[in-house]
């Protein structure tokens, strides 16, 4: 009988875990934004993770495995990214705010990073055939030069940073802390296909065009004869 080992087994670790999580951030802020976001092809072995100037944000998994991921964004970086988006959502940019600290910027930032977060999540299930789990984005504008840590709870624990650069090349940080794992495949199989928001959006607009077509189709009028029939029911 032939073993795993005789097969050579496809063993995916932190780094292929890494490179995935880097595409859902280039992928999703690229697409939002309609601009393009690059990584640097090398990456950064550190001992933990850290927010950092001007816009930290983070986010906390846990289930199939855990871990911790960071967005550090520079203020030129994350205004940008501001900019973008609320542009590409239709704004004018004489609505939009030009301070980094204003909370507007951190719901956006946050708001992208939840979107990161859930095509990084579904990559997962597709890909890995597990699940994980994540709360609430975690803002925090640092408007001094300071370094806060963010315990994860790892056993052991491995981290990664990579460096992003924006359209305007402005940088922001993508920093990933995991428990220290290994999948191995064990059978050949097809990921699950790439669901289309575009698609699925388009589907729920008109379903919800339809089922409001319907609640307003006009009650049709009684007419000249039943009418008449009412009239000399009563007598009249």
């Amino acid at each position: 009988m032939k073993t795993l080992q005789d097969k050579n087994p496809v063993i995916l670790g932190t780094n292929d875990l890494l490179i995935g999580l880097c595409n859902s951030v280039s992928n999703v802020l690229g697409v939002t934004t309609k601009t393009r976001i690059q990584y640097s092809g090398m990456v950064q072995r550190i001992k933990k993770t850290c927010l950092k100037p001007d816009i930290g944000c983070f986010v906390l998994f846990d289930g199939g495995f855990s871990g911790l991921v960071i967005l550090n964004f520079s203020a030129q970086s994350a205004i940008e990214l501001y900019e973008s988006y609320m542009l590409n959502m239709g704004m004018n940019k004489e609505d939009l705010v030009s301070s980094y600290t204003s909370d507007e910027v951190s719901n956006v930032m946050g708001e992208l990073m939840n979107q990161v977060l859930g095509d990084f999540t579904s990559k997962v299930r597709r890909e890995l055939h597990t699940d994980i789990t994540q709360n609430q984005p975690k803002m925090l504008v640092i408007n001094k030069q300071v370094m806060l840590s963010v315990d994860a709870n790892l056993d052991q624990p491995e981290a990664r940073r990579v460096t992003f650069y924006t359209a305007r090349n402005n940088i922001f940080y993508l920093e990933l802390a995991v428990d220290r794992t290994e999948f191995i495949k064990l059978y050949d199989f097809e990921p699950q296909a790439v669901l289309d928001p575009d698609e699925l959006m388009d589907q729920a607009i008109a379903q919800q065009q339809n089922t409001a077509s319907a609640a307003v189709m006009p009650v049709p009028s009684p007419g000249a004869g039943d009418t008449d029939d009412l009239l000399r029911s009563l007598g009249m």
